[in-house]
C-alpha cells in the first residue's frame, strides 16, 4: 500500500519542530524526510539524523539532474528534499512528512497535486514575540527581523489544506494527528488497504445461491 505525502509549515518560534517530533513518536506508520544542506553541522547535529550535510557541489549536481522535489537558498547555503528518498518511503507504505517552507510546500505541490499540506500559526503576535524571545539568543533586533519574517511568511497560509493554531500543545498535536488519520480513510486508502473486504461486500453471488 502506497503512503501518503504531507507538508507541515510554520513560522520559526511557533513550535512545530517539536510537535513533529511528538507526532511521530505517537504515531505509527509515519517518517519525516530528512532534508539535504550545505550548511556545516551546528553543535549537537548528526549527519543523516538532522539533516543530510552535503557538499555544494554535490548538491548543485542533484539540481541539475532533478534529483530534490523542491529546493531553495537561504543565506547561501542550499536546502532540498530528495525525491529518490521520499518515494521510497511511500512505496514502502510510510506517511512521509516534510518540515518545508512555503515556497518548498508549492514546489512540491506541482510534482504531487494530492500532498496534504498544513500550515501551523502562533495564537497571537506577542505570543510568537514571547516564543522567539525565551531562547535568549538574540538581539531585540534580531527577534525583530524575525518577527517580520514569519508575518511575511505566515500570509502564505491561504495556499494550504489545513491550520493549526498552536496554542495549547496537546490539542495542537490532537489536531495534527486527526488530520493523518482521516487522510487514511479516503476511498483510496481503504481501497488499498482492504480491497478483498470491499471486493467480498459487493459481490452477491453468495445470497444468489440460496
Amino acid at each position: 500500500m502506497t503512503g501518503s505525502l504531507f507538508i507541515i509549515t510554520a513560522a520559526s518560534g511557533t513550535g512545530k519542530t517539536s510537535l513533529v517530533k511528538q507526532l511521530l513518536a505517537t504515531t505509527n506508520d509515519l517518517a519525516v524526510s530528512i532534508s539535504h544542506t550545505t550548511r556545516a553541522p551546528r553543535p549537537g547535529e548528526t549527519d543523516g539524523m538532522h539533516y543530510h550535510f552535503t557538499e555544494k557541489a554535490d548538491f548543485i549536481a542533484g539540481i541539475n539532474a532533478g534529483n530534490f522535489l523542491e529546493h531553495a537558498e537561504v543565506f547561501g547555503n542550499y536546502y532540498g528534499t530528495s525525491q529518490a528518498s521520499v518515494t521510497a518511503q511511500l512505496k514502502a507504505g510510510f506517511d512521509v512528512i516534510l518540515e518545508i517552507d512555503w515556497q518548498g510546500a508549492l514546489q512540491v505541490k506541482q510534482l504531487f497535486p494530492d500532498v496534504t499540506m498544513i500550515f501551523i500559526l502562533p495564537p497571537s503576535l506577542p505570543t510568537l514575540r514571547q516564543r522567539l524571545s525565551s531562547r535568549g539568543q538574540d538581539s531585540e533586533e534580531v527577534i525583530n527581523t524575525r518577527l517580520a519574517g514569519a508575518v511575511d511568511e505566515m500570509r502564505q497560509y491561504v495556499h494550504f489544506d489545513y491550520v493549526v493554531i498552536n496554542d495549547h500543545f496537546e490539542a495542537a498535536l490532537y489536531e495534527l494527528k486527526s488530520i493523518i488519520v482521516a487522510k487514511r480513510q479516503t476511498i483510496e486508502r481503504q481501497q488499498q488497504r482492504y480491497e478483498s473486504t470491499i471486493v467480498g461486500l459487493m459481490n452477491d453471488d453468495s445470497y444468489s445461491k440460496k
